[in-house]
């Protein structure tokens, strides 16, 4: 049953029935069991009356309310915590600029200490070494002569 395109003739094709296959019928579902439940008030009866002249009468649905949303605080969390970090990094900043000053000046003090120091003792042990023992303050007392040459002898 292949087509000839040589004869040019229509091509007849067996026709095939099929028949659906029943599916079973579906499993009874068994209504649950109605019980009667009393509201605690009696809802209010609605009637609408439709454009066309027809009136819809029924009970009202409460809308359905949504969750509250909460109150987000008027500046983010994050911009106070930036806040807060920029704040602790001038008090960082400034803190080490007065550490450093107070470095520079303490270093300042030190060595004109060391100077005063210096001169104090330079100045005492001059003193001593070229001071004038006629004070009376202990010392080695060399008393001088006159000397006298004549006739190129030294008497003395």
């Amino acid at each position: 049953m292949h087509p000839n395109p040589a004869h040019g003739q229509p091509v007849q094709r067996a026709v095939e029935v099929h028949q659906p296959t029943p599916t079973p019928p579906p499993a009874v579902v068994q209504a649950a069991p109605v019980v009667p439940v009393q509201p605690g008030t009696v809802p209010t009866v609605a009637s609408i009356v439709l454009p066309d002249g027809r009136v819809v009468t029924g009970y009202a649905i409460d809308p359905a309310r949504p969750e509250p949303i909460k109150a987000k605080p008027p500046v983010s969390r994050a911009a106070v915590n930036v806040a807060l970090g920029g704040v602790g990094f001038l008090a960082v900043c400034g803190g080490l600029l007065l550490l450093t000053s107070f470095i520079t000046a303490l270093t300042a003090f030190i060595g004109q200490l060391i100077v005063l120091a210096a001169v104090v003792f330079g100045g005492w042990i001059a003193v001593q070494v070229l001071g004038t023992s006629s004070g009376g303050k202990g010392g080695t007392t060399v008393n001088i002569r006159r000397a006298v040459f004549k006739r190129s002898r030294f008497y003395g």
